[in-house]
């Protein structure tokens, strides 16, 4: 069967800018608009405030709205929304000072700290941990009395004390960047430790700054409006916190006069607090995370007319060898596609393939030919906003594509196991190999705790690793990447389930230990009767190992057959650059082919070089 045509006049996906994203947040683009208002009435304000705001008129002393004058009058008979208008040019000119202020003094002292390390980290972890033993608020005051209440001193030393919360963030995010293999790569190259900081390290910092500086904006506000409460500040300039001080002296006779700064003090704080942790959520995210309505729309263009009414036509044209029933794995016209905002990215273009019990098949292609997403979408692990559609998926000759995740997962354990790629990542680093093996047993195959130890500790045996007590006690960073890889099979097959999957599990692996893992999983595989399915870019694993191949490119499946018949004669010229790219120039090569031809001794030989 072939597989109906997807939609040709989609736009292609596209990265959504970070403003986009923004403005499809409803409570950010609410506190994005507030937050514009209130900054332009600030810089308006010359032209916006009716009356002068120090003009003293007391036929408007404690008055209510009305008479020319939109707010009233406060308790020295001047307008209150001049001088509301007035106050929120020192409010949002204080908050800019402390956040440039902290800023240029934390950003740098965390980026140093984290790079350098070592005496530098030591001084200004120091630093920081003693500004924040310091109570700000009165360190303020006694700053404010020795230079005379200057507005523009106390908005810096504020940002001084605010600069830690810059420090930590700065520096946790460099410590993790300086061991990145790019930093490195820059280093060997001869670029100088200055231009490191500036490029590199300065552009992995700069999102956790943006939205800190929100939130710290409205800290900062608050702050400020609390020394203004207090009295610090010339009487003559307008500002929130003495309009409020104001009002609490009048509270009982005229409330009004404390509501209308207040109000503004909130809503100002509040969209910073909106705004920054609208930006926390999307900062980070490069791609969009698909909506709802989305999702819906790809699977609608996934979804293709039933495939049951040609089936014996395609199983007798060779596009599956074997009957469901007699299937440990069947996938029939699988798609998988990524919604975005013009349409579906399609990934998996109507892929069927199957696997019998005993069977070895091996999936080969190169990066992004799909061959990934085609068994997540059987062990359903798609990454978010991923959609699987298909005629069929079946395990053991049951149809589990369209049960529930519950109940999918309820297979993985038992009926599924999977060895997946990087065992150094794919091992929590918290726990010991022991719980993490045990775990499983207790909760999926029901075994009492020593039970499930003991049978933790046979297939650690069965695996190959000779001292499985020790293992047990290990944390993962205590065993090399081979033992990793040993341990995560003994994990997969510690169920005996009928079907395991094994994506790249000699990726990262030595040559060494690459085939030592290949002879174990064909050992296993034949010794439990599993159905064992590779996910392998690297044809000398298909030589090694694999009984059948299928050969994906582009989300499609090129070409499928025996492994013999494939190295001999390889119908389509993209598997020919595959076996040659995997190949070429490899002492082994005749070896390989007088193996096909039935030569034992050169068998041995073939199956090492092909490693």
């Amino acid at each position: 069967m072939t597989a109906a045509p997807f939609p040709t006049n989609l736009a292609p996906v596209k990265r959504v800018s970070l403003l986009r994203r923004f403005m499809r947040k409803p409570a950010g683009v609410i506190a994005l608009v507030v937050m514009v208002l209130i900054v332009l009435s600030a810089v308006l304000a010359p032209w916006l405030a009716p009356f002068d705001p120090n003009l003293v008129n007391f036929k408007i002393t404690n008055a209510g709205p009305g008479n020319g004058h939109l707010l009233g009058g406060d308790s020295a008979g001047r307008d209150i929304l001049s001088r509301l208008l007035y106050g929120g040019q020192l409010t949002l000119f204080g908050a800019l000072i402390t956040c440039v202020s902290a800023v240029l003094i934390g950003v740098p002292a965390g980026v140093c700290s984290g790079y350098f390390g070592g005496v530098t980290d030591r001084i200004c972890t120091w630093i920081s941990d003693g500004l924040q033993s310091i109570p700000g608020l009165i360190m303020l005051m006694v700053v404010a009395a020795g230079t005379g209440q200057s507005f523009p001193v106390l908005m810096v030393v504020l940002g001084l004390f605010m600069a830690p919360g810059y420090f930590r963030i700065t520096r946790g995010r460099a410590m993790a960047v300086r061991k990145e293999p790019y930093i490195d790569a820059a280093r060997v190259s001869g670029v100088t430790n200055p231009r490191i900081l500036r490029t590199h390290m300065a552009r992995a910092v700069y999102p956790p700054i943006v939205v800190q500086s929100a939130l710290t904006a409205g800290i900062a506000i608050g702050m400020q409006a609390g020394l203004q409460f207090l009295g610090i500040g010339s009487a003559q300039t307008p500002s929130w916190g003495q309009m409020m001080a104001n009002g609490m002296q009048v509270i009982q006779n005229y409330p009004l006069i404390l509501l209308w700064p207040s109000i503004a003090l909130g809503l100002t704080i509040a969209a910073l607090a909106f705004i920054g942790t609208t930006l926390a959520d999307l900062i980070s995210v490069r791609v969009e995370r698909p909506t709802r309505r989305m999702r819906l729309k790809a699977r609608q263009l996934l979804v293709t007319p039933p495939a049951t009414a040609d089936l014996p036509n395609r199983v007798a044209s060779g596009e599956h060898a074997h009957r469901v029933e007699d299937c440990a794995l069947r996938i029939d016209n699988l798609r998988v596609g990524y919604p975005a905002p013009d349409g579906v990215k399609e990934v998996v273009r109507g892929v069927s393939l199957d696997a019998a019990p005993g069977e070895v098949l091996g999936i080969v292609g190169e990066s992004g030919s799909g061959k990934t997403q085609t068994m997540f979408s059987v062990l359903d692990l798609l990454p978010a906003g991923g959609t699987a559609v298909a005629d069929g998926i079946y395990v053991g000759g049951k149809e589990v594509g369209k049960l529930s995740t519950t109940a999918r997962a309820a297979l993985l354990g038992r009926s599924i196991g999977y060895v997946p790629q990087e065992p150094m990542t794919n091992l929590d680093p918290s726990y010991t190999i022991e719980h993490q093996l045990v775990e499983p047993l207790r909760h999926v195959q029901g075994m009492a705790k020593e039970d499930a130890r003991k049978r933790a500790r046979e297939v650690l045996v069965r695996v190959g690793i000779k001292d499985p007590e020790r293992v047990l006690k290990s944390y993962p960073h205590q065993i090399s990447g081979g033992m990793a890889q040993r341990v995560l099979i003994a994990g997969a097959v510690s169920g005996r389930p009928s079907l395991l999957v094994a994506d790249e599990p000699t990726t990262a692996l030595d040559v060494t230990v690459q085939a030592e893992v290949l002879e174990l999983l064909r050992e296993l595989q034949q010794e439990y009767g599993m159905a064992l399915v590779i996910v392998t870019h690297n044809f000398g694993v298909v030589a090694d190992i694999c009984d059948r191949v299928v050969v994906m490119k582009d989300g499609r499946i090129v070409e499928s057959g025996p492994v013999e018949r494939i190295f001999r004669q390889p119908e389509n010229p993209y598997t020919a650059e595959l076996i040659a790219a995997s190949l070429d120039d490899a002492e082994g090569r005749h070896e390989l082919d007088r193996a096909w031809a039935g030569a034992p001794a050169a068998h041995v030989g073939g199956e090492e070089d092909a490693r």
